[in-house]
């Protein structure tokens, strides 16, 4: 092989290697470009993968006795738990909670009361004797508290006559003003007409919102109802104290409102306003129970609405 000849096998070996070392650099720089993508993306751990799960129904095994009954919020204006809220059913001593939120709504506080005789024939409970006479606001809070029969015909009697009205008008025109679609009385104390007619009738629905709207328009007299008893002196200066028909007050953390009611008609009926939370009143209405089990009936009703707003499935 002469000169030439090894010169020129010499080139094609310096491009050959020339080629190799360029496919190689190559090939490195396609692997690197392919891999530090993969290298910085993360790999999701296991251990914190979460799955959805649905929220504990604090109501779904909470046994209730009554007819009806409705855990509702007056905020939000939700039904927490329902229960043939829209049934119309006899309210007994709940008549009273419309009776007081119609005198209110065109009597002040203060206005003076009296008992009229008529009053004070009625059957238990009643305390009080023909002309005595007390401020609205005072009269409400006894009467509410004990659930007075006397208590509530006097305040119902002295709202129809300012308003030229009978005491079923009057009362019809304030459940009106509430749109309660299912209220209809026809005294102001809830007393059974007859074996047959109940003083006042009405849905666990209309009652949450009639509870709801005397808390808000007076809250000092339903704060009344959660206490143990209610003092109030007449305007001639007697004294009275009455207890609670509500057994249960002290166990209803925040409680606004309390009222119970019970004849032959309705059977056990219970009302319970509280605070649910901060300025989150809650109402809660039970219809047609027993007399014992309306407390246990609302008491279950609480609890479970309270697991409720704390995301678990009891307390």
């Amino acid at each position: 092989m002469d000169s030439s000849e090894l010169q020129k096998l010499a080139e094609h070996t310096r491009s050959m290697r020339e080629a190799g070392i360029t496919l190689l650099l190559a090939s490195g720089l396609l692997a690197l470009f392919l891999f530090i993508p993969l290298a910085f993306q993360s790999t999701p751990s296991p251990s914190v993968t979460t799955v959805a799960s649905a929220t504990p129904n604090a109501f779904a095994q909470v046994p209730i006795e009554a007819k009806a009954a409705l855990v509702y919020d007056l905020v939000t204006g939700e039904t927490l738990y329902a229960k043939n809220a829209d049934a119309q059913l006899p309210l007994a001593s709940l008549t009273k909670l419309l009776s007081v939120y119609a005198a209110l709504a065109v009597l002040s506080p203060d206005t003076p009361v009296e008992i009229p005789a008529s009053a004070t024939l009625l059957e238990d409970a009643h305390v009080f004797r023909a002309g005595q006479t007390f401020a609205l606001a005072d009269l409400a809070r006894l009467t509410l508290t004990a659930s007075l029969n006397d208590g509530a015909a006097a305040i119902a009697y002295a709202t129809a006559a300012r308003q030229n009205l009978s005491q079923t008008e009057m009362l019809a025109g304030a459940a009106a003003a509430l749109n309660l679609s299912q209220t209809y009385a026809v005294n102001g104390s809830g007393l059974d007409v007859n074996a047959a007619i109940s003083g006042g009738y009405g849905s666990a629905h209309d009652l949450a919102i009639l509870s709801g709207a005397l808390v808000e328009q007076a809250p000092s007299i339903a704060e009344a109802t959660t206490q143990s008893s209610a003092e109030a002196v007449s305007a001639g200066g007697t004294a009275f104290k009455v207890m609670n028909t509500d057994p249960i007050v002290a166990t209803i953390p925040r409680l606004l409102l309390s009222k119970t009611g019970y004849t032959d008609l309705a059977g056990g009926n219970l009302v319970l306003v509280f605070d649910a939370g901060v300025n989150h009143p809650i109402a809660i209405v039970v219809l047609g129970s027993s007399q014992k089990a309306r407390f246990t009936d609302g008491s279950a009703l609480v609890f479970a609405t309270l697991a409720h707003f704390a995301g678990v499935a009891s307390l």
